[in-house]
């Protein structure tokens, strides 16, 4: 379980240190651990927990009520997982950066290219907050379906669809954890990349900030064991729109290999191809 500070907590979440200190005393919310000395002690789950109470204010709910929601068994962060938490727990040595969406979009543009280019028989996940957003992209992505094993895009969709040549498209709840994050996850046995983020509720909606200047905490990643941790957590959120789609995917990836160890030559040409993107972006 990860060990952290409120200063971290409250880094992570965009919720001030004073405000969690008073939900606390308040509502009993979130229940931190204390080390010896008496320091507050907090978890991945209180992370996503506190995430979630956002997305609910945001929504139009009082503290009271999104806290009780949040804290709700069939509501709570084990039912409604965050791939960008289940891989930013893990030691992989990639730190978040917080990255503006024209950013994301070219890294994002990169990795599915490279795709296209080297991968064989890969697994693919997409996570894009908003159907919207995804249309822009989906002729790509129906590439990418075409030589790929298996492939599934998460966004507000309006139910589950399996469209001939495309994705999978699997509904999620904008309350979810996921209806805050943006992923690309491609797992192949001689490739693996990964690019998550998290945003905070509420950005880029109506009253908030510019779209183009909307920021996430980002972390992108080639290694191996952290993107076959990231499409678990994506197969197991696709299992609950469709039990048996989901058992498929964790079958697929339960039999395949992970991919290169050592992956310098993919980082080079990945690399060079995100430096291009991006000097195109800018």
């Amino acid at each position: 379980m990860t060990d952290l500070a409120i200063k971290d907590v409250a880094e992570r979440t965009g919720i001030a240190a004073g405000t969690i200190r008073m939900w606390e005393q308040r509502y009993g919310f979130p229940a931190p651990g204390r080390t010896a000395g008496g320091y507050r002690r907090y978890s991945e789950d209180d992370v996503q927990a506190l995430r979630k109470v956002l997305a609910l204010r945001h929504r139009g709910l009082s503290v009271p009520a999104a806290i009780e929601r949040a804290q709700d068994a069939p509501g709570g962060p084990s039912d409604h997982p965050s791939i960008y938490a289940a891989v930013a727990a893990l030691d992989h040595g990639a730190r978040p950066q917080v990255l503006r969406k024209p950013t994301l979009i070219a890294l994002s543009k990169a990795i599915e290219h490279e795709t296209l280019a080297h991968a064989a028989a890969p697994i693919v996940f997409g996570a894009f907050q908003r159907e919207r957003f995804y249309r822009h992209v989906q002729p790509r992505y129906r590439r990418l379906a075409l030589h790929a094993d298996a492939a599934a895009v998460f966004a507000d969709f309006p139910a589950l669809r399996r469209p001939r040549g495309g994705p999978v498209e699997i509904p999620i709840d904008r309350a979810d954890a996921l209806g805050n994050e943006w992923a690309v996850v491609v797992d192949a046995p001689g490739y693996a990349a990964c690019l998550l983020a998290w945003e905070q509720p509420g950005v880029g909606e109506p009253g908030g900030v510019d779209d183009r200047d909307r920021r996430f905490e980002a972390i992108w990643t080639l290694d191996p064991a952290a993107t076959r941790r990231a499409a678990q957590v994506a197969a197991r959120l696709a299992g609950r729109a469709d039990p048996a789609y989901g058992e498929h995917l964790e079958a697929l990836l339960a039999d395949r290999p992970l991919a290169l160890e050592e992956p310098a030559p993919a980082l080079t040409a990945l690399t060079n191809r995100m430096v291009a993107y991006l000097e195109a972006a800018g």
